[in-house]
């Protein structure tokens, strides 16, 4: 009897470790988008949003995952947001109708359903941005994960950074093109929670 119940035991060991799809409620204190345009072929100007929400899932057994982050566009902050004696300031322009028209179209959606894996890691995100009301598809790369109990809360956590690039005028945002860049660097940077 009593190796039939090891046996049993031994049996259904293997079922019980076969992972599932998880799921991940980014932080909205530690997640944030992050953009690079060039200026005039001088600098670099760099921003943010500073308001994004999302949901992530991932399968490591089947490498597979999905992705939504939801970004506020009346966030963005590029650190210039006094007018001075300006008509108006660097920030306030960029939440006009020149660049992301925030009253008519408060919130860009990026989803990805394709998801490579480099090991057991995810490596590369496929996925589309809505932006303006135009929907284009958009590849992220992934220069940074790591998963592991919070510090803190002790609770499972995982974060890295993700990268790629896109013309702003494929999206219908014209304004200043040459002399402000048309190529726009992104940099996500973000933590999630275990749901």
């Amino acid at each position: 009897m009593k190796q039939t119940v090891i046996g049993l035991t031994l049996a259904i060991l293997p079922l019980t470790c076969v992972a599932a799809p998880e799921s991940y409620t980014f932080d909205p204190y530690h997640t944030f988008v992050h953009f690079g345009v060039d200026h005039n072929d001088f600098s670099t100007i760099w921003g943010r949003f500073e308001k994004c929400s999302g949901k992530f899932s991932i399968d490591l057994q089947a490498k597979t995952g999905t992705l939504e982050v939801i970004v506020e566009t009346g966030s963005v902050t590029t650190g210039d947001s006094v007018r001075g004696n300006r008509p108006r300031s660097r920030d306030e322009h960029l939440r006009s109708a020149d660049f992301f028209n925030a009253v008519e179209f408060p919130r860009m959606r990026y989803k990805a359903g394709s998801v490579k894996f480099n090991g057991d890691a995810p490596a590369e995100l496929r996925g589309d941005l809505t932006l303006l009301g135009v929907t284009r598809p958009v590849t992220l790369m992934l220069d940074r994960w790591k998963c592991a109990p919070h510090a803190v809360t002790k609770r499972w956590i995982c974060g890295g950074n993700a990268v790629g690039t896109l013309k702003r005028t494929d999206f219908g945002m014209k304004w200043g093109v040459p002399a402000t860049g048309d190529e726009v660097k992104i940099l996500v940077t973000f933590e999630a929670f275990r749901d």
